[in-house]
């Protein structure tokens, strides 16, 4: 299930929460069986793929990636910035404590090798019908949630059901109209019966992801999905809370008695005994923390301070290790987000001339210390990237959608970012180009060096920016701000604190704001929620920039009819190079590792895996390192 946004440079996805990607390469298929069942042919399986094909076999001993001797125990600890005021992450109001979901447990999970490949979790085999009309999964009797109970299919019913009648109104709208019935075979057997004459992408996958909550415990409790709270409902995963201090602290702690510590897909990983989450007004105050050993781990997004401020004693006397560690997922799509619900937004002329206002070459070698690479794509170093002119399968499906498809999009180069001079902030070049837009939008300057449209309405724009964001993203936006002013916009970059900002976010009070989409490698319904048109006329929190374009909406239609890896990847190709003709946000910047400091007490395998960092998942502890530490009083 997809979460509620935040807001970073470069974040790292939490583990409930993480992008998994990969090149879109079918592997050999291991452990699957078939069998038919009169004419129709049923699937019998230890997971899913849409290709029917699984990198493990039903026999796998572990995920290849992992340590399966690693020792477990110790802590490890990170900063979150901002405030929290809720531990329920699926509901809209509130804005939810780090880590909220990782409690809770699906029929189906993910490895950090593989793409769009589901393995048993909570589910010990899948089985469907080869139109995937229905999928039935055979639940593990031994799972239990941690107050004890167990695991029951009618907790996974009424799971689906709660997120239907109280989750997230774009879930609502996207999941309900794909799904037919659900029914308890009996306490540990579930059926799912999908609605007929629609894409078969995203259903067996979706329910298969679906988090598992106790039944007993919101009939007790009369809890809702919907509203914001501290109280928590009984998870079965490996972890559980431990203590919650609002706007301080959140510490998790491995449960003991985990009823799935022996299965496969397990072994290695949730390796420390507390994770501990720690709260900071703002980064400067949050790295100042790191370097007196109030918490742990710290993954660096901001370049000044991996540049410069990284030269502190524990750095040189080796007690604190500071790395580059190599990251395969495609860069999180993040940019100055247009807001094209609004009025002024909807003129393209306007917002190309917005974007000319940003000067990522200056920025990259002025404020960065030339750590980045400009993102150009919603699929940065991929297959799926759209590059130079359109051919082969890609212009044939673009010619196949008519007069929906811009003429230039057939013939011309995706589009790519402006490019500007390093030697000042403001390029002349691109100023005088902006200038000119600006006019042909209705927008001139006045004698006092405003623009104003026929109205006499002044040209303001609005650019909400969250706070505690402070740093080096603070000083490239204001410097975007005054490069706008320049042109006579009336700019105001609105600086406010994390509750403020998540609230305004959500009720798209903004014209600019600073924000990212999810990448993507492969098709599903997902894609719709963040990129295409609410069926019901209403909004995504997962669409910041209000896309609303019939082009999008067709070509993820088309990419969820895709029957092959060649046409989906076709259809891939032209969304990315649609979504980039549309021009929704100014893309800034990326880099292609993790910058990583740590203190010298925590161990990783080697190679790590190429899609997820997974210091939360599969690092672990060196006690002895561990007790070095804090006899030299580095850590408190």
């Amino acid at each position: 299930m997809t979460q509620t946004r935040s807001v970073a440079a470069t974040r790292v996805a939490e583990p409930a929460q993480r992008l998994l990607a990969s090149l879109l390469v079918l592997v050999t298929a291991l452990g699957l069986a078939g069998m038919a069942r009169g004419e129709e042919t049923i699937i019998k399986s230890h997971g899913y793929s849409f290709y029917g094909d699984l990198t493990y076999p039903a026999d796998f001993d572990h995920f290849a990636y992992v340590n399966p001797e690693a020792p477990k125990g110790g802590e490890i600890s990170f900063a979150a910035l901002g405030t929290f005021d809720s531990m329920n992450p699926y509901a809209v109001k509130g804005r939810a404590g780090r880590l909220a979901t990782m409690m809770y447990e699906s029929l189906l999970t993910e490895s950090a090798d593989t793409y769009d490949e589901g393995y048993g979790l909570l589910a010990e085999s899948v089985e469907y019908d080869e139109g995937k009309n229905w999928v039935i999964f055979h639940m593990r009797p031994e799972a239990k949630f941690s107050d004890g109970t167990p695991v029951t299919a009618h907790d996974v019913k009424f799971s689906h059901e709660l997120l239907l009648e109280q989750g997230l109104p774009s879930y609502r709208a996207g999941v309900s109209k794909r799904m037919k019935s659900v029914e308890v075979i009996d306490d540990h057997t579930i059926k799912f019966t999908f609605v007929e004459g629609i894409s078969r992408r995203s259903l067996i996958d979706q329910v298969g992801g679906v988090p598992v909550w106790s039944k007993k415990w919101y009939e007790e409790t009369g809890a809702r999905l919907d509203e914001s709270r501290l109280e928590t409902s009984p998870g079965s995963g490996p972890y559980m809370i431990e203590s919650v201090n609002v706007n301080r602290r959140i510490v998790y702690k491995r449960n003991p008695d985990y009823w799935g510590w022996k299965l496969p897909i397990n072994k290695g990983r949730f390796n420390f005994d507390r994770i501990r989450v720690e709260y900071f007004g703002d980064d400067t105050v949050a790295f100042e923390a790191f370097k007196a050993g109030d918490y742990t781990f710290r993954v660096e997004s901001d370049s000044k301070k991996w540049a410069s401020n990284y030269n502190f004693p524990k750095i040189t006397d080796g007690q604190v290790i500071r790395t580059e560690l190599p990251d395969g997922t495609p860069p999180t799509a993040t940019g100055i987000v247009f807001n094209l619900r609004r009025d002024v937004m909807k003129d393209k002329r306007l917002r190309e001339a917005v974007a000319l206002a940003y000067n990522f070459e200056w920025t990259n070698e002025s404020l960065q210390y030339g750590l980045f690479k400009q993102r150009t794509s919603f699929s940065e170093n991929t297959p799926i990237m759209a590059t130079g002119a359109p051919e082969g399968a890609e212009l044939d499906f673009l010619k196949s959608l008519g007069d929906l498809v811009p003429p230039e999009m057939l013939t011309e180069p995706a589009r790519m970012p402006h490019t500007s001079s390093p030697e000042r902030l403001s390029d002349r070049r691109n100023l005088r180009s902006a200038m000119k837009l600006l006019d042909e939008a209705g927008w001139p300057v006045g004698s006092d060096g405003k623009r104003r449209n026929a109205k006499g309405e002044l040209l303001k724009l609005n650019f909400l920016f969250d706070k505690s964001n402070e740093g080096t993203l603070s000083g490239v936006m204001e410097n975007f701000v005054a490069n706008l002013e320049a042109m006579g916009i009336t700019a105001t970059l609105e600086k406010v604190d994390s509750a403020q900002y998540t609230l305004r976010e959500r009720e798209n009070d903004y014209d600019l704001i600073f924000d990212f989409y999810r990448p993507f490698l492969g098709t599903g319904t997902g894609l719709a929620q963040m990129y295409g048109t609410p069926a019901d006329g209403g909004d995504s929190l997962f669409n910041p920039a209000g896309l609303a374009s019939p082009l999008i909406d067709r070509i993820i239609d088309a990419s969820l009819q895709a029957t092959s890896v060649e046409e989906e990847r076709a259809t891939l190709m032209a969304l990315d190079r649609a979504l980039r003709h549309e021009f929704i946000m100014i893309p800034v910047w990326y880099k292609p590792n993790y910058w990583v400091a740590y203190y010298d007490q925590y161990e990783h395998p080697d190679p790590l895996p190429p899609f997820d960092l997974g210091y939360l998942d599969f690092w672990w502890f060196d006690q002895a390192k561990a007790e070095a530490l804090r006899a030299a009083g580095a850590l408190r």
